[in-house]
């Protein structure tokens, strides 16, 4: 038996008053999404273990099976380790967003979903005003870079800068849970403030705002940590001698690398509604002739839901269906091999709320020979009443990779 998971990042969402009422899950048009659910068998899962921040690097890691308490180190580490950066002992590493900050609001996230390129600019020009022996600045993705800090001390309270829409930037700027730590959050928070000064009048900026965009003019840096102790999932569980992660997302990427899986790239793979779905369930598809385990990660509709964008996240839930799931299934369902497919969220992004919640999210699972549950629908109110019932920390991926 193959196993492929399909994630939806932030799929999962709250009733909305203009859907009747509905999630998004119910009002939308999931035929394949729905076939599965009724050919197989459903549930739901809590993927944010107690006292963590419902973040994607939890609820991922946590899907994958990972004791999140003994091995969680941060969205950093994670993103250090996708665009190459090998950490070394006493560094700290941290998500590092460029922002838009407006007066003293900070306006969006991601800069008006910056490019890559206008970036990488800006993020060269802060390693070389900012950057020194112990201070480094990498580029990543859009408006996901890197900050190394060497010394740094980890023990900080750090706001995600999707959590705080429209919302002052100082109150939430970084805040020490220890005297030691003290230093790294006056430092970073220096850091903050300074490239607010320097990226003001850039070039980059003075065209983003002549054109109408939102200037990316502060970083805001969070999640910090030092290299995860990660053992591979081959190591976990015997069926996955060989697997893959196909994702847009630095973040998810890393998670893979850690986990031991080898990292396809998707030429036109954005991290977006505009992402290359079709590209996407193809290689997924390659992979799966060759490997025994394979994740599909599509972030589209965690942008919609932190855009507030019902329409938007709808298109993108629908999308997921008819370009990803479906090319899957329909590839798969007549192999000699049988493949079981695995379909969920990590983590509800409300679009009423802007930024991720911690319910358990709901799942389906598929293979040829299951037996199937009652419940016919897939989304967030159908998968209660499914036969696996809550799940939680590794039981689904337990569950899911010991299908023979």
């Amino acid at each position: 038996m193959k196993h492929v998971i399909i994630l939806g990042d932030g799929m999962a969402d709250w009733a909305v008053p203009s859907l009747g009422d509905k999630t998004l899950l119910q009002y939308a048009h999931t035929p394949y999404m729905d076939k599965l659910a009724s050919m197989g068998r459903t549930g739901v899962l809590k993927t944010v273990a107690d006292g963590f921040h419902p973040g994607s690097e939890v609820a991922n890691m946590s899907v994958m099976g990972y004791d999140l308490p003994k091995v969680y180190e941060g969205r950093g580490v994670l993103e250090a380790a996708s665009i190459g950066v090998d950490l070394q002992d006493g560094d700290m590493a941290m998500r590092c967003n460029i922002v838009c900050v407006e007066g003293e609001t900070l306006k969006n996230h991601s800069a008006g979903h910056i490019s890559t390129e206008e970036a990488d600019e800006l993020i060269r020009f802060l390693d070389e005003k900012l950057g020194s022996d112990r201070i480094h600045f990498y580029t990543g993705v859009q408006y996901r870079h890197l900050l190394v800090i060497k010394g740094g001390d980890k023990r900080l309270a750090c706001v995600p800068p999707h959590d705080i829409p429209l919302q002052p930037f100082r109150p939430n700027l970084v805040k020490a849970l220890c005297p030691e730590a003290q230093e790294t959050a006056d430092l970073l928070n220096e850091l903050i403030l300074k490239s607010q000064e320097l990226l003001a009048t850039h070039p980059v900026n003075l065209k983003r705002v002549a054109e109408g965009k939102d200037p990316a003019n502060s970083i805001w840096p969070w999640s910090p940590g030092y290299r995860p102790q990660m053992e591979p999932l081959s190591e976990k569980y015997p069926s996955i001698r060989k697997g893959a992660v196909i994702t847009a997302v630095d973040l998810i990427r890393g998670i893979g690398r850690y986990a031991g899986l080898r990292c396809i790239d998707v030429e036109g793979a954005t991290g977006l509604y505009n992402t290359n779905y079709e590209g996407k369930a193809q290689a997924a598809i390659e992979a799966l002739k060759t490997d025994d385990f394979v994740y599909l990660h599509v972030e589209a509709s965690d942008e919609a839901g932190h855009e507030g964008d019902v329409p938007l996240k709808l298109k993108t839930i629908e999308d997921l269906d008819s370009r990803i799931v479906g090319p899957v299934y329909e590839a798969v369902k007549q192999w000699d091999e049988p493949v079981a497919i695995a379909v969920l969220p990590d983590h509800p992004t409300p679009c009423e709320l802007r930024t991720h919640t911690n319910e358990p999210i709901p799942f389906l699972i598929y293979y040829p020979g299951i037996e199937p549950d009652a419940v016919q629908t897939y989304d967030e109110i159908s998968c209660k009443e499914g036969g696996y019932g809550l799940m939680e920390k590794d039981e689904f991926m337990n569950l899911f990779m010991n299908i023979q």
